[in-house]
């Protein structure tokens, strides 16, 4: 029965795809289109268009609205004008401000966040895939930003490259002008049409705007809705591009609680990209150093399963959706953080990027050396992507780990080597209307069964009004995919879910609207073990508050004891049933304003007693040079003797510096009585040239009682981007 549902919502994507791929590519190529023609001279990137080039380039039309409504044009207009050369693509934006007062800048960061900061943005097709993309942008102030985009309106910002750009301020407008190496882009030779927009966010008139229109439910830079850049000729191969990222790092470190001296230490290594092709990229990393990486946040765990925490390694997010997009979240096969976390990383390489028109490949391999009982490993994946009908891909990967070391301890029996194969189909509509998954991953280790497998299958159907999603998963008890993330095995799950949004006309409430969502979980024998029922209320307004307010009703058989407090009290038995109901309400402001805010609270029934949790979060910005803000989260459960009760505090305030474009400073300090632990971080970043950083980091960690000092080190690291 299970798996005739499975093929059921297989067999619904095939056809709902089939079905639409008659369909024109792109829903606004036809009626947005842009032509760029080649010069041969000279621009200057300050943010004056007086040259000859920008006199004589086509212009875009009218700005749309696409927030708070999606219907007309555009309070603060946008007109924005393209050309190229031999070697750069050049982007000039006039942006109209008829609204009096500063304009809203978050901080002088690179790689600033969208909402908090008047911007500019360019979202650029180059494979017109309507899937795979770049994209551009700078802030009212001059701050760059930069990513990589995936799945039509996935945005790693984790990617830098050396581009230039050059903002100019006035009184009614402010004008922006970009610098683009060809190098830096992948695409095919030989390309005469490219998918493009260009977005705008003009936070005093509360607007975001785009040349190519697109409903206010999709994110800015979805790229389904691209109009089309038309080239006057082939575009031309870039030639070998190569960089090279030296870096050389010290440390000192020191344990009290072994009372051991100070331990010095140095290494130096080096990051490596060759461009070997104008669509495929390869990266190098030669003993890998992340000192410079900030302290992962800490949260309080009151979770029965591992905790996900994201992936932060700069070598590791870039150039890797085709990687990290495998499986769906708790299924995940391929988890990067189990490599070099705790060990060194001495080589590894990532070839990545289109393979001919509808390809792209994706391979990576990572040797890590040995560590007290970690013995070296080599860890390999690759990724096989093929695009079909007009936005979806058929996905082959094969994920692979082998111990290449000796295992201190002998009497340890694993296997030295545990592999997962598999195949996906990841769907989604030319209108991205639709969009679903659909999964058969298999692994392989010595004694592995029929059961050491998983699959799934998820559709979602989004509206501007209407969201409905189902999902429907099965874990086979004997899977292991070490390399992956796997949050727990041996179950059956389906959850549907629904949100319906009303947008009352001549109303300060923007949106508002229920959901529903629905989520059972079974072992292999059909037995119910996890059953979640979850209704909610949302209330949007125009200026940016948010109101929620959610009924949850719970059920759960542990299938192994668990203390629910996490604190090392009495744990409640194996094969223990429990059914509560909670609530929850939360609030957040206008995050324009300098000074905004999120709080929230819930209570109900919680295993055998009752949980009252407070949460909240301040933040405050003295713009552009750096803000501060406090999370807060307090959990107060009950629970009848002889259980531990607890009153669990987690406080994290943090202090952002931008003191320049190029100067910033952090502070994090993390309280968490759960652990015992006061977690505190400093990191000072000097960006001295494009892409190139000096970093010194400070962190200790000491007892939340009398905060005596646990272990404490300092991190100095250098790096230097050679072209």
């Amino acid at each position: 029965m299970y798996n005739f549902r499975l093929f059921l919502v297989f067999y619904i994507l095939i056809i709902g795809n089939t079905s639409l791929f008659a369909q024109m590519k792109g829903v606004n190529r036809q009626n947005y289109q842009i032509h760029i023609n080649q010069t041969d001279k000279p621009i200057k990137i300050d943010g004056i268009f007086d040259e000859e080039p920008w006199i004589t380039a086509e212009r875009t039309g009218k700005f749309q609205r696409v927030t708070p409504t999606d219907t007309g044009y555009a309070i603060a207009q946008t007109v924005v004008m393209i050309t190229y050369d031999e070697t750069d693509l050049y982007i000039a934006a006039i942006c109209y401000d008829p609204t009096p007062g500063k304009r809203p800048i978050q901080s002088l960061r690179r790689d600033f966040s969208f909402s908090g900061s008047d911007n500019f943005m360019v979202f650029i097709d180059t494979y017109d895939d309507l899937t795979n993309g770049f994209v551009f942008g700078v802030s009212a102030a001059g701050v760059q930003r930069d990513g990589i985009e995936s799945n039509g309106d996935n945005v790693a910002y984790t990617w830098d490259i050396k581009w230039r750009s050059a903002v100019k301020s006035y009184a009614d407008r402010w004008t922006a002008e970009f610098s683009i190496p060809f190098r830096s882009l992948r695409y095919f030779e030989g390309s005469t049409l490219w998918g493009i927009n260009f977005g705008r966010l003009d936070l005093k008139t509360n607007e975001k705007s785009a040349w190519a229109p697109m409903p206010r439910q999709f994110k800015h830079n979805n790229l389904a809705f691209t109009g089309s850049l038309v080239w006057d000729q082939p575009l031309k191969k870039a030639g070998l591009g190569f960089s090279l990222i030296p870096y050389t790092t010290g440390r000192a470190t020191k344990d009290n609680q072994t009372d051991e001296k100070i331990k010095w230490e140095g290494s130096a290594g080096f990051d490596a990209k060759m461009m070997l092709s104008t669509s495929l990229n390869l990266d190098l990393t030669v003993n890998s150093d992340y000192s410079q990486v900030e302290e992962d946040q800490q949260v309080t765990n009151l979770d029965r399963f591992e905790l996900f925490f994201p992936e932060r390694r700069q070598f590791f997010l870039e150039n890797t959706d085709l990687f990290a997009s495998l499986g769906k979240s708790g299924v995940q096969p391929f988890f990067s953080r189990r490599i070099g976390l705790d060990v060194p990383v001495i080589v590894g390489g990532r070839l990545s990027g289109q393979m001919g028109e509808g390809w792209r490949i994706g391979v990576m391999d990572m040797q890590t050396g040995s560590k007290g009982n970690t013995p070296s490993t080599n860890f390999a994946t690759a990724v096989l992507q093929r695009q079909v009908f007009s936005r979806s891909n058929i996905v082959a990967f094969f994920v692979n780990k082998q111990v290449t070391g000796e295992y201190i301890d002998t009497l340890y029996s694993g296997s030295r080597y545990n592999r997962v194969a598999g195949f996906e189909y990841n769907h989604a509509s030319p209108d991205d209307r639709w969009t679903g998954k659909a999964f058969y991953h298999q692994a392989f280790y010595p004694g592995a069964t029929f059961s050491a497998a998983t699959m799934s299958g998820s559709i979602v159907y989004a509206t501007q009004y209407l969201r409905v999603t189902f999902d429907n998963s099965w874990v086979g008890s004997d899977y292991v995919a070490e390399v992956g993330y796997i949050r727990r095995t041996g179950y059956f799950e389906t959850s549907p879910g629904l949100k319906y949004t009303f947008y009352p006309v001549g109303s300060k409430i923007l949106s508002h609207g229920p959901s529903a969502y629905f989520d059972i979980i079974m072992d292999p024998e059909f037995k119910m073990t996890d059953r979640q029922t979850q209704l909610g209320y949302t209330i949007g307004w125009r200026n940016r508050n948010q109101l929620n307010f959610r009924i949850s009703e719970q059920f759960v058989k542990l299938n192994r004891s668990f203390d629910p407090t996490n604190t090392g009290g009495i744990k409640l038995v194996s094969g223990s049933e429990f059914n509560w109901i909670s609530a929850n309400i939360s609030f957040s402001s206008d995050t324009r304003r300098v000074l905004n805010f999120k709080v929230g609270s819930g209570y109900g029934s919680y295993y055998n007693g009752n949980k009252l949790t407070i949460v909240s979060s301040v933040h405050y910005r003295f713009q552009p040079y750096g803000s501060i803000a406090i999370t807060a989260s307090y959990n107060n459960i009950a629970l009848p003797k002889p259980y531990s009760s607890a009153k669990l505090i987690l406080v994290g305030p943090r202090l952002d510096l931008t003191l320049t474009d190029k100067l910033f400073i952090t502070t994090f300090a993390q309280y968490n009585d759960q652990i015992d632990n006061f977690n505190l971080n400093l990191r000072f970043q000097w960006r001295f040239a494009p892409v190139s950083d000096l970093f010194i980091i400070y962190t200790g960690n000491s007892y939340t009682g009398d905060f005596i000092n646990k272990n404490r080190g300092l991190s100095i690291k250098i790096s230097y981007w050679i072209n």
